[in-house]
């Protein structure tokens, strides 16, 4: 997911022997901001942090094409991982006839992906395949993602989720128990809208009552995160171009620096 850049200014600053000697740097950033915040100082530089849930907040715990083939060797699946990739990014990025691609639980969707992806129609390779991205364990958070939204919440930024996905999301999110960190989860089958429409923005932002000019919004796609978030005057920062880690998203939010 594409550009958009912003300089960091790393913290430098020793902790006073009152406080306890040196603090982690997470520690740090988070007594600054609150420091800052309570004494007149700079708030946090967003007051609302917007992210994407697939390829951005949850990331697979093994590669898709690995997945399919594993499962599908119980039901005749031969074709190799390389090809089972190519045919899911052809599947995945090919256009949609219906206005949302995700209806509900997404079966109509992914059954298509899935097939086109193996050569598999096979109704109970697909339903395995399904409920095996329905649980936690088929997913992992970022490193650092888990202390990042915490410290964020603690210093006062309302975040939200804002996500092209089926109604499994939610309990996914609970499954890696992060759920509860958010004031907002703005899912595509359940809104009907699907990035990058304004609307979908424009709830997330209602929800958690913050104006598009004072929040950012991180994801990995070029037009659905970042071209949607910019129609509205919403800042973005593609994941994995412009913030690579959650590490990054905490400083870029929380430098108290008169720079930013």
């Amino acid at each position: 997911m594409p550009p958009a850049a912003a300089a960091r200014c790393p913290l430098v600053w020793r902790a006073p022997a009152a406080l306890g000697g040196a603090l982690s740097r997470p520690g740090m950033a988070r007594r600054l901001v609150a420091a800052s915040a309570g004494g007149g100082g700079r708030a946090p530089a967003y007051g609302g942090l917007l992210l994407d849930a697939g390829g951005t907040l949850l990331q697979v715990a093994r590669p898709v094409a690995e997945t399919y083939a594993s499962i599908g060797r119980r039901y005749g699946v031969t074709k190799p991982e390389k090809g089972i990739m190519e045919g899911f990014k052809r599947a995945f990025s090919a256009p949609w006839p219906k206005t949302l691609r995700y209806q509900g639980d997404g079966r109509p969707f992914w059954r298509i992906v899935v097939a086109e992806a193996t050569n598999c129609t096979d109704d109970d390779y697909f339903e395995e395949v399904y409920q095996h991205y329905a649980h936690g364990d088929a997913w992992r958070l970022p490193a650092g993602a888990d202390t990042t939204l915490r410290e964020l919440k603690d210093a006062g930024v309302k975040l939200a989720v804002v996500s092209n996905f089926d109604t499994r999301l939610r309990k996914l999110l609970k499954d890696l128990n992060v759920s509860d960190m958010f004031d907002a989860i703005v899912v595509s089958s359940e809104v009907g809208y699907e990035k990058p429409a304004a609307e979908i923005f424009n709830i997330a932002l209602d929800q958690i009552g913050v104006e598009a000019s004072k929040a950012v919004h991180v994801g990995d796609d070029e037009t659905a995160d970042k071209a949607g978030a910019n129609a509205i005057g919403l800042e973005c920062w593609l994941w994995g171009d412009d913030v690579k880690t959650f590490s990054e998203i905490r400083e870029r939010i929380l430098t108290t620096d008169d720079s930013q």
